[in-house]
Parts: structure tokens; C-alpha cells; sequence
């Protein structure tokens, strides 16, 4: 039977230590000195739960695979049957073309056909890049077309501190503003909420144990080097999840039933909430020829 995520990639400087798979170019294995900082799945398994999976063009749900573009209603296909929504884009399960393989840094890229759904034509391409300590991924996408059209990125990486249970992790978010879900289509609320007194403020760090999430944050506020930083601690130890600017959203999602895992924590970086093909808050637009680049990355102090 053929491996369901393809080749893996793997790369590495000094003690570190990431794995990149062909199908979907997705995050498999980030380690230092042996100590595991995402979760991981065997290589003939398929990811579970979307576990480092890149999402695009668009992150999260779109309702009921519905959207227009120029006036025309778009239906693309319906992959999650269960709510009745397209979820996470187009190439989770594509073969990515590698383009440059080097000890330290991976380079691959994947074509976005026009098809049902799908109007215009997209070029990404993704770099991971290990850095002392750090590993830092790059997106880029192009539009291909000749109309311009509105996009978003994603990525679906799931945290853990070596062997830490997920429950004695804390988690600290510079988010000043959530969207919780309604409904049976897990679809979030027109209208963003103020976190302050409210189980979502994450401002000041809080244990994980007790909480359940599948909630999307924004209002985000940079640090001083202008990015946004997702923390998780563990006693004296840090994992810093950091996001260029144009990422203004993150998911928050606390599984208890990540296989190998249990309990489970993915802090997935967005420049757009869920259903942005309809309500176009945060699309990156682009213009025929032109394209978008934005990073984010994991460093471990």
C-alpha cells in the first residue's frame, strides 16, 4: 500500500530536527535534542485531525462549500459531510512538487487548478527553514488567473512540551477579541466578542486543564519585534508559536481524542477566520501576477 502522506522530508541543523511529508507538505516531526514540540503520527498512517497540515486558499469552514465570485454562486465539494461544510482548502491531500531539498530547509509547491468551486488559478509554495532553535515557515501564493481574487492561509500544527500532559500546559494568547461557534455547522458568530471577563481571555496565561475549545481569536495584539506570540509553558520551560502580522487570526482547538496523543492542543495560525469566502473579513486579495508572502515559525527559548 502507498504511504498516505508520500515521501518524507526530513531536515535538520545541530540537535534539531523537523519532518516535512510530500502529501499536503505537512509539518510531521519538530524536535531538539530528541524532545518532541509537536505531536507526530507514523509515516504510513494518515495525519489525524489535520495534524500539520497546510490550509489553503482558505483555513477552516466554509458553509455548506458555498460562496460567490463576480456574481456567480460557487459550490465547491463537501469535505466535511458530517457539518455539510468545505473545510481547509484544496490541497491537504495533493502531492506537493519539491523544488529545493537542502540539509537545513525544504522548499515545495502545489498548483490550485481552476474546478468546481475554484475560479481562479493559484501557485503556492512553502519553505521550512530550521534556525538555531527555532524552526520558521514561509508561504507564498500567486495568483495564476486573470481576475483578481481573495485567498487565505493556514496551518493546522498541534504543541506539546516533550512528554508534558497537555492538561498541566499553559497557554498564553495576545487576543483581544474571539468569534465562538453556533449551530450544528460549527460555523462562528457574525460578530466578533470582547474577551475581557470572559472564559477567552488568554491574555494572561491559563491552564489548559478543563478547557475545551474550537475557537477562533483575533483582535491580536504584536510584540515588540512586530509579530504575534502564542505561548505554552510548562513549569520553566516555553514554546513560543510566532505569527507575521498578516496572520490576524488563530484557532485554538483542544481535542481529547488525538490518536497516540489523547488530550491535544493545535494553535493553528490564520490570516482569516472561518467562512471569509463569504464574509470576505481578512482575505488576502490578489491581483492577476501579483502574489503574497507571510511567515510564522516555533522557537523554543
Amino acid at each position: 500500500m502507498a504511504n498516505p502522506t508520500g515521501e518524507q522530508f526530513e531536515i535538520t541543523r545541530g540537535n534539531a530536527r523537523a519532518v516535512i511529508t510530500e502529501i499536503g507538505a505537512g509539518l510531521r516531526a519538530f524536535e531538539i535534542s530528541g524532545v518532541p514540540y509537536v505531536e507526530t503520527f507514523a509515516e504510513d498512517e494518515k495525519p489525524p485531525k489535520g495534524l500539520g497540515q497546510v490550509l489553503l486558499p482558505w483555513p477552516n469552514r466554509t458553509k455548506g462549500g458555498k460562496w460567490e465570485f463576480e456574481g456567480v454562486q460557487q459550490q465547491l465539494e463537501i469535505t466535511e459531510e458530517a457539518r455539510g461544510n468545505a473545510i481547509h482548502g484544496l490541497t491537504r491531500h495533493r502531492e506537493w512538487e519539491l523544488l529545493e531539498h537542502a540539509e537545513t530547509s525544504i522548499t515545495l509547491a502545489v498548483d490550485v487548478e481552476v474546478q468546481p468551486g475554484w475560479p481562479v488559478p493559484l501557485r503556492a509554495t512553502i519553505t521550512y527553514d530550521l534556525q538555531p532553535r527555532e524552526l520558521v515557515v514561509t508561504h507564498e501564493i500567486r495568483n495564476e488567473g486573470e481576475k483578481p481574487i481573495g485567498v487565505g492561509v493556514g496551518t493546522h500544527p498541534y504543541f506539546r512540551i516533550g512528554d508534558a500532559p497537555t492538561d498541566e500546559l499553559t497557554l498564553t494568547l495576545p487576543a483581544t477579541r474571539v468569534r465562538p461557534y453556533e449551530g450544528d455547522q460549527q460555523m462562528p458568530y457574525a460578530d466578533e466578542q470582547d474577551v475581557e471577563g470572559t472564559e477567552y481571555d488568554f491574555r494572561r496565561g491559563k491552564l489548559l486543564e478543563g478547557v475545551d475549545l474550537d475557537t477562533a481569536f483575533g483582535g491580536l495584539e504584536l510584540a515588540a519585534d512586530g509579530t504575534h506570540h502564542y505561548v505554552l509553558s510548562h513549569g520553566d520551560r516555553q514554546l513560543v508559536v510566532w505569527t507575521g502580522p498578516d496572520f490576524r487570526w488563530v484557532q485554538v482547538f483542544t481535542p481529547d481524542d488525538l490518536v497516540g496523543r489523547g488530550r491535544a492542543v493545535a494553535i493553528e495560525p490564520m490570516t482569516c477566520p472561518a467562512d471569509a469566502l463569504n464574509t470576505g473579513t481578512d482575505l488576502i486579495e490578489l491581483e492577476p501576477a501579483t502574489s503574497w508572502t507571510g511567515s510564522w515559525g516555533i522557537r523554543v527559548p
